[in-house]
């Protein structure tokens, strides 16, 4: 709006009754974003959470916004400062433009304290808006200065010692900032143009401050350049929440983008290792004994990015038998699927060499225990011989096998055996029992029956159980693998699972 100094009739302020209703918004805007940010800190797990930082830092960056705004609008409820002195032969330099801005000088005492205004705390602060806008003038024909207290304040400087002239104000300001300086008061004094613009200064007791300087050119009749005032806001605060803003902004765009990373890693990798078949995989073995009908599935967790340990595979071995195997490394990312790899890969070395499922448990123990990424995991390791139709088997920490015979279903008695990798040189129980034709295998991670009650809460497991009328009358392993997804597919999961329905052919 013009210049009060100058402007050719009296400004007309908005009514009392429409800045009252603005700063009763702004004070119940700014009590609501307060909470959000106190509730922002007491809610916080992880201090070095770049997502938390980043709610933070917006939260800190609204807060002095508002703090602002309640402040300017206090100081428009109270009025226009005092009008100050003019020489009668001065003329603003373009009388018209709607751009200038009003000179400040100093604004009441009863301008409130930001956030004291709205019944909250604030974050620190330089003090309310008196100590941070100041106003002032350099007169080019007499060589006066004039400063407002604020302006004092601002700079650090005692009032005895008197403003600065337009010469010594660069010894306060940084030495970078200087060239910003001199271009905006160049400008202002020799193209007539506004000045706008920022710069930093130490003031004298060391402290560094953010100054936001405006102003305008004052022209003598003959269209000279006569004075030059300014009004200038420390900004400081203000300009420290933002650069926090961008600076979690950016931290929290890095941390996932690497998420991102490592998700397609872990996954490129889990894909790699997983069994390749899709579908049924038939062992058709050339002496006696049924062939199995073999199917899998892997479940992810509700959060995509919890790409799990988790593992099924059946293998067909060099002397006719089979080996079925599930298991779940603990961890997420590439760190459990690049353990789970190695392990993976190590079973079914060791299986092939003719390991029995025991000793193999205890292998695998052991290699856990040595890996330069240590883990603890729960597996079931299964050997087959079609010839006698028996299933050998050992488990660390898994859940047993569950049986199909005649449209019911049971849980096989576990052999003993602990976790992989929780105890050194532990010994691990074989189990055996003898399948019939038509018989149904469903083996899989906790992940798939894990419920809600702790670890003595079975009711998945007798979920699952329940399926045993629909898989009796499924046409292949694959369809028994679909009906189990069916039942817990469709339910948010904390952790991923794996599921691998095997089928005695008649």
């Amino acid at each position: 709006m013009p210049s009060h100094l100058f402007a050719d009739r009296p400004a007309q302020p908005p009514e009392p009754g429409m800045v009252d209703a603005l700063i009763s918004q702004t004070r119940r805007l700014r009590g609501d974003v307060d909470a959000v940010r106190r509730d922002a800190v007491l809610d916080e797990d992880d201090e070095d959470d770049p997502k938390n930082r980043w709610q933070r830092a917006l939260c800190d960056l609204a807060v002095h916004q508002l703090d602002d705004l309640g402040a300017h609008l206090s100081q428009l409820k109270v009025g226009m400062p005092g009008e100050p002195s003019a020489p009668p032969a001065l003329e603003p330099a373009s009388a018209e433009s709607p751009d200038r801005l009003p000179r400040v000088d100093a604004v009441p005492a009863v301008v409130p304290e930001p956030g004291a205004a709205y019944g909250g705390p604030a974050p620190a602060r330089t003090g309310s808006l008196l100590s941070r806008v100041g106003s002032a003038e350099w007169n080019l024909l007499t060589d006066e200065v004039s400063w407002s207290e604020e302006l004092f304040q601002i700079f650090g400087r005692a009032p005895e010692n008197g403003p600065m002239s337009l010469d010594e104000l660069p010894s306060m300001v940084f030495a970078e900032d200087q060239p910003v300086l001199q271009a905006m008061v160049t400008d202002c004094l020799i193209d007539g143009k506004p000045i706008d613009g920022e710069f930093r200064i130490v003031r004298t007791d060391g402290r560094v401050r953010t100054l936001h300087m405006t102003g305008e050119p004052v022209l003598d009749a003959d269209g000279c350049t006569a004075s030059m005032w300014a009004v200038l806001r420390d900004v400081s605060e203000l300009r420290r929440s933002e650069r926090a803003v961008r600076e979690s902004r950016d931290s929290l765009q890095h941390r996932r983008h690497v998420e991102r990373t490592e998700r397609r890693v872990a996954v490129e990798l889990q894909e790699a290792v997983l069994p390749p078949w899709r579908g049924s995989l038939r062992f058709a073995h050339g002496g006696p004994g049924a062939p199995l009908d073999v199917a899998g599935h892997y479940l992810p967790a509700a959060s995509t990015g919890l790409i799990g340990g988790d593992w099924y595979d059946a293998l067909a071995l060099p002397d006719g038998d089979a080996l079925l195997t599930v298991g779940d490394l603990t961890g997420h990312g590439v760190s459990a699927t690049s353990s789970m790899a190695m392990l993976l890969g190590a079973l079914r070395g060791m299986a092939v060499a003719g390991i029995r499922p025991g000793a193999l448990m205890g292998h695998l123990n052991q290699l856990l225990e040595t890996a330069a990424q240590p883990a603890l995991g729960s597996a079931m390791c299964c050997r087959y011989d079609p010839a006698t139709q028996t299933l050998s088997w050992a488990q660390a920490g898994h859940p047993a096998p569950l049986l199909f015979r005649d449209g019911t279903g049971r849980a096989l008695t576990r052999p003993d055996g602990v976790l992989l990798g929780a105890t050194a040189g532990a010994a691990y129980e074989e189990a055996d029992v003898r399948l019939l034709p038509g018989d149904l295998l469903v083996l899989h991670t906790d992940g798939l029956t894990r419920g809600t009650g702790g670890a003595q809460d079975d009711s998945g497991t007798r979920r699952l159980l329940s399926l045993a009328p629909r898989l009796a009358g499924a046409r292949d392993a694959q369809d028994c693998v679909r009906a189990v997804v069916e039942e817990f597919g469709e339910a948010p999961r904390e952790d991923d699972a794996c599921v691998m329905v095997v089928h005695v052919g008649r």
